[in-house]
């Protein structure tokens, strides 16, 4: 706020500086612009699911292998932990009839009807991150690859794919596609889907372009009816400095925008998320851009680095409030900076053996939950949603790595607000609905008062706080009340949701108000401020 006044005063000195943020470049673009028609519509069950707040788990090792976390899967004796080394080791020992079988059966069996009631009952769980890789997507994106002689494996994992988010769908829960297994890999890890050691996408003009194939190809599932997706990822853990990154991304997002400009986009931070966060405030949010919401995927372990590892548990859980601190300065005004929306697609209650080793073992399961604690807390005050790795192995319920054994400790709690019953979301509800106009009238007059004070004699447009703030105000209620009302199509009816990723929710309203010009700012901070004020009404 104390840049914003400082911005509007030295610049409302005549007609034409009249807008807050005239340094900007953002800026610059809305003044030249005329108003366009609305075609704001009330929210669908569908923006509900991609906007709120997402507490979730990766689903972990089913369609892309990790040897770790499924080991049966890889025949006694094979080398390397990758899901290649593993098709490689089990069609040479059983052929590959037999591998095909086993390999469906492990796609259609990770999550039985059991688990999807114990995410939605116990866990509250809004959403999962499902790992794919390229080849997942069949016969077709194996040709030419190191995954070609094994083909016939993978003809029918995109539909397990299909059949698992559907029947997520039914549950009230989202799914977010993360192509975790890139083609060359993103990453050296094993994870990549081979055991390469390369990091052989960025600077590869054919891998690049077939994982852009791929991206296309899910956007154009998703849009002829994948209902229940919630984004696209178009790459994890890519390397620190990856070669033509953010070009790829650009590109990538103008296919997929091609096909679908309402469908999230996650990148990967590249382990910088301070740059990854200076890209998306510098892409061009009102004009003939593509609209797609991008969402910065960054990582928090605290158990690979040296650092973390000469340090006490005590110590590394201090450091925790201070995490996310890139977000500092770039986030909070679409028209002045543009778009900074930030998840956790991985994080753990995992400490180094060595970090253990600095207290007494009594002392280790009360600092588990705290340190598990204070970062779910951390995630919901500064990140649209986390994600909690993993949900599925074969040494459930999983340690310190386990979503399960982790939300049964209760060393990881769901936000309040998923925990509340249909009959306590419905009457805050009402509430809120009694108290809307003169929560509307309040925000109003404090906003006017402060202006005119601030920049008498100027001819402010604060009509569009006042339409921003009603916006912003349905909007949250609409959230909130979904699961109540129509279970979001879904059998998860209990508890409410709120407006999760902010950053991204206020940019598609912005574009689709059609609202521009040297006063946008001030639609813009009214609907920021009818969220946040029905959020504080509802007890969220």
């Amino acid at each position: 706020m104390k840049k914003l006044i400082s911005k509007a005063r030295s610049t409302l000195q005549d007609l034409d500086s009249q807008l807050p943020f005239s340094s900007s470049s953002t800026s610059k673009s809305i003044v030249t612009q005329e108003a366009q028609s609305s075609t704001i519509a009330p929210p669908r069950s569908i923006d509900v699911l991609r906007y709120r707040y997402h507490h979730g788990a990766n689903l972990g090792s089913i369609f892309v292998l990790e040897r770790w976390l499924f080991g049966s899967m890889f025949p006694a004796g094979s080398p390397g932990g990758s899901e290649l080394d593993a098709v490689t080791a089990s069609v040479q020992t059983v052929g590959l009839d037999a591998t095909r079988e086993k390999w469906e059966n492990h796609w259609r069996n990770a999550v039985a009807d059991v688990d999807f009631e114990w995410l939605v009952r116990e866990a509250r769980c809004t959403s999962l991150r499902v790992p794919i890789g390229y080849f997942t997507l069949g016969e077709i994106f194996c040709k030419g690859t190191p995954f070609e002689n094994f083909k016939p494996v993978y003809v029918n994992a995109w539909s397990a794919v299909r059949e698992l988010v559907a029947r997520a769908r039914s549950w009230g829960i989202g799914v977010l596609l993360d192509l975790h297994a890139v083609p060359g890999g993103a990453n050296k890890d094993e994870h990549s889907g081979s055991t390469s050691g390369q990091a052989e996408l960025w600077g590869r003009r054919k891998n690049l372009d077939l994982a852009k194939r791929a991206l296309v190809f899910v956007a154009r599932e998703i849009q002829a009816g994948m209902d229940g997706v919630i984004g696209i990822q178009a790459c994890n853990e890519a390397v620190w400095d990856a070669k033509g990154m953010y070009e790829w991304y650009e590109d990538v997002i103008g296919a997929i925008g091609e096909v679908d400009q309402n469908i999230p986009v996650y990148i990967s931070d590249g382990w910088d998320l301070n740059r990854a966060l200076n890209w998306c405030n510098g892409r061009k949010v009102f004009g003939k851009a593509v609209r797609n919401p991008v969402v910065v995927d960054t990582h928090r372990y605290f158990t690979f680095d040296e650092k973390d590892r000469n340090q006490a548990p005590q110590e590394i859980i201090a450091r925790i409030p201070g995490e996310l601190g890139e977000l500092h300065g770039k986030e909070g005004s679409i028209c002045e900076r543009g778009e900074a929306q930030v998840v956790i697609g991985e994080w753990s209650c995992v400490l180094d053996g060595r970090t253990w080793e600095r207290v007494r073992p009594e002392e280790k399961d009360g600092l588990v939950r705290e340190f598990g604690q204070i970062q779910g807390q951390k995630w919901q005050e500064k990140a649209g949603g986390h994600y909690f790795w993993t949900y599925k192995m074969e040494w459930m319920d999983g340690g310190e790595w386990g979503f399960v054994e982790q939300t049964k400790k209760s060393n990881i709690s769901p936000p309040k607000h998923l925990e509340l019953t249909s009959e306590t979301v419905k009457a805050r509800a009402q509430t809120s609905m009694l108290r809307r106009q003169q929560l509307g009238s309040i925000a109003r007059s404090s906003h006017e008062s402060y202006w005119n004070q601030t920049s008498p004699g100027v001819r402010f447009q604060h009509e569009l706080y006042s339409e921003g703030w009603e916006l912003g105000f349905s909007d949250a209620y609409s959230f909130f009340t979904m699961r109540s009302e129509n279970g979001l199509g879904g059998k998860a009816r209990e508890g409410g949701d709120r407006i999760g990723c902010l950053e991204i929710w206020i940019k598609k309203r912005l574009l689709e108000s059609g609202r521009r010009g040297k006063f946008v700012w001030e639609w813009e901070q009214g609907l920021r401020k009818g969220v946040a004020d029905f959020n504080e009404c509802v007890g969220m």
